[in-house]
């Protein structure tokens, strides 16, 4: 089975997964197994479940007759896949990496363009090798633009993903100290995402640059494919404001208020605006789907439990993510508890950067700082050092937290959302 014989079939799908346990009517499997388990097995189970096909890696469990396919590797005919299915589309794609606020930038630019185009984007963090690809084949006919993000923990990656995604137009949301290990240290990370800005550039593409950023600007300064937000050069403009907790932008005489916290949010949001000026949403279609936007994956979240305001920051942290979580924090009026999480593959700097968190945390004179993970548990010598959440779970229920507000921040790796029903 080759790419073109396999393609009428991919396009008269639903979907594709692989996962057997999401297979519907109409789904294509991509059966990939592992160490302890061979998900060819499962191929007869998903063609009883209406599967269009299967694509198996296990030659014993191939059956043409029955759309069962053998392929060498499942992973390298899902990419070759998506390669070939991307070479059909002719829509603008936006690729966007960076070390923090990938996943809200993504949705929030969906929001705004599906104000006027029929819009697919990356599901959840579907962003990574297996992500990328999956993403491109759920991209049908009937879409008019897509947002792909991409994501990346060593070098190399990202120009791996470009040439799946093919972007025409690319967005790094900043560099930070995220992935220190695998990128080998913060030039590495800066080399690493700059692999997109490699690939629009070699390819003639747009770039969305903040011209507030000195890293994007320079990498970006003798580019002329360029669409610029931030300054009084820039394209487009915009101002920063705020309402309680809540920022949001202006653009000319409009203000578009958003349901994030946090002054990083404010690049964010005028990424996405500046997208949709690019492409003709009406300025107010932009405005509704900002203030419609509500984050709901525990990132930059705000919920009232009871005389309680919690801030939820818990799917990624790294030092540079962790650093502006705490300044936003501390312009909240009442008195706080900040918990933080150990920042996971930092390598060799883990210890000197979770030092520096914490020495920045004392700083704020927060009126509690309790720290989760054994990394932070080395340089915090304190009661309030846990282990792990179980630990903590523990100690809430013997003595909970009496502060207004609360500041959950810390690595996916950490579970730090196990605590929440005890706050």
């Amino acid at each position: 089975m080759n790419i073109e014989q396999f393609y009428p079939i991919f396009l008269q799908s639903s979907n594709v997964v692989i996962d057997s346990r999401k297979v519907e009517k109409g789904s294509i499997l991509f059966a990939f197994s592992g160490e302890n388990f061979n998900a060819a097995e499962k191929a007869d189970e998903a063609m009883a479940k209406g599967a269009l096909a299967v694509i198996v890696e296990d030659e014993k469990f191939a059956d043409a007759d029955k759309n069962i396919f053998y392929v060498p590797s499942t992973l390298i005919f899902l990419q070759q896949l998506a390669i070939f299915h991307r070479n059909q589309l002719h829509i603008p794609i936006i690729g966007l990496t960076g070390s923090n606020g990938k996943t809200t930038t993504k949705e929030l630019i969906s929001a705004v363009l599906s104000a006027k185009f029929n819009t697919q984007h990356t599901l959840g963090n579907l962003n990574n090798h297996i992500g990328v690809p999956l993403t491109v084949l759920s991209i049908k006919s009937q879409h008019r633009i897509a947002v792909v993000e991409m994501g990346a923990n060593h070098q190399k990656e990202i120009e791996t993903l470009c040439k799946m995604a093919k972007p025409t137009i690319g967005y790094i949301t900043n560099f930070g100290k995220a992935h220190l290990e695998g990128f080998g240290g913060y030039e590495g990370v800066i080399k690493g995402k700059s692999e997109l800005y490699d690939y629009l550039m070699e390819n003639g593409q747009q770039i969305l640059v903040n011209d507030n950023d000195p890293i994007q600007k320079e990498k970006t300064k003798d580019y002329s494919s360029k669409i610029s937000f931030g300054t009084a050069d820039s394209d487009y403009q915009f101002e920063a404001i705020y309402k309680d907790h809540f920022v949001g932008v202006k653009y000319q005489e409009t203000e578009i208020f958003s349901n994030l916290t946090g002054n990083y949010n404010y690049d964010n949001i005028s990424a996405a605006v500046a997208l949709g000026l690019y492409f003709d949403v009406p300025i107010e279609d932009i405005k509704s789907a900002i203030g419609n936007y509500f984050p709901t994956n525990m990132r930059s979240q705000i919920q009232k439990r009871g005389n309680k305001t919690l801030v939820l920051d818990t799917y990624n942290a790294n030092p540079s993510s962790m650093l502006v979580s705490l300044e936003n924090f501390k312009s909240f009026e009442g008195s706080k508890t900040v918990i933080i999480g150990d920042m996971l593959e930092l390598g060799e700097e883990s210890r000197k950067e979770h030092q520096s968190i914490l020495d920045f945390a004392k700083s704020c004179n927060f009126n509690e700082i309790i720290t989760v993970g054994p990394h932070f548990q080395s340089v915090y010598h304190s009661e309030n050092a846990f282990q792990n959440t179980s630990e903590l779970v523990e100690r809430l229920k013997l003595r909970p937290i009496r502060n207004e507000n609360i500041l959950l921040k810390a690595s996916r790796g950490i579970a730090l959302e196990k605590i929440i029903d005890f706050l």
